[in-house]
C-alpha cells in the first residue's frame, strides 16, 4: 500500500475517532451486549434494534458505548454507518467481508462498494494484536444480532474476547 494511500486511511480511522457516528445508548433495542478485549482493555457497549419491514429484518438501529483506542472506537462508528437501514442479510454481508479483510493479514484487497470507510482498516489488518481492536465492535454486533430475536431487551451480557 502507498504512503499515500496510508495516510488517507489513518485521516478517516481519525476522523470516526473524533466525530463518532451513532455513539450514545438509544432505546429501543432488542438485544444488548458489552465485549471487553483484555489484551488491550478496549470495551464496547451495543444495543441493536431490527424491525421487520414488507417481510424483510432490517437493521433499524445500532448504538454503542465505547471506550478505548482510536481503532477499536472509529471501527464501531464505521460499522454503524455499514448497517443501520440495511436489510439485516446484507449487513451481515457487510460483517463477513469486514471479517475477512482484517483475518488476511494485509493480503485481502478491500471493496469498497461494500465496506465504504472500513477499507481504512485494511492497514490494521498487518498488526495481529491490532486486528482485536478493529473486530470488538464487530464481534458485539454479530453476537447482540443473534440475541436480538429472542431477547427483548434484556440485561447486559458480559463477553470477553482475547
Amino acid at each position: 500500500m502507498s504512503t499515500e494511500l496510508d495516510a488517507l486511511y489513518q485521516e478517516i480511522i481519525l476522523d470516526h475517532y473524533k466525530n463518532p457516528h451513532h455513539q450514545g445508548l438509544r432505546d429501543p433495542f432488542e438485544a444488548e451486549v458489552h465485549h471487553v478485549n483484555p489484551t488491550c482493555g478496549d470495551e464496547v457497549t451495543l444495543r441493536v434494534h431490527l424491525a421487520e419491514s414488507e417481510g424483510t429484518t432490517v437493521v433499524e438501529d445500532v448504538s454503542y458505548d465505547a471506550v478505548g483506542c482510536s481503532i477499536s472506537q472509529a471501527s464501531a462508528s464505521v460499522l454503524t454507518d455499514l448497517v443501520i437501514g440495511k436489510p439485516l442479510d446484507e449487513a451481515l454481508a457487510v460483517h463477513q467481508e469486514f471479517l475477512t479483510l482484517m483475518q488476511g493479514k494485509g493480503t485481502v484487497e478491500p471493496d469498497e462498494e461494500v465496506l465504504e470507510d472500513g477499507i481504512a482498516f485494511a492497514g490494521v489488518a498487518k498488526f495481529p494484536a491490532r486486528v482485536k481492536c478493529a473486530l470488538l465492535s464487530w464481534m458485539a454486533w454479530k453476537d447482540a444480532t443473534a440475541r436480538a430475536g429472542t431477547t427483548a431487551g434484556t440485561p447486559t451480557e458480559e463477553a470477553t474476547h482475547g
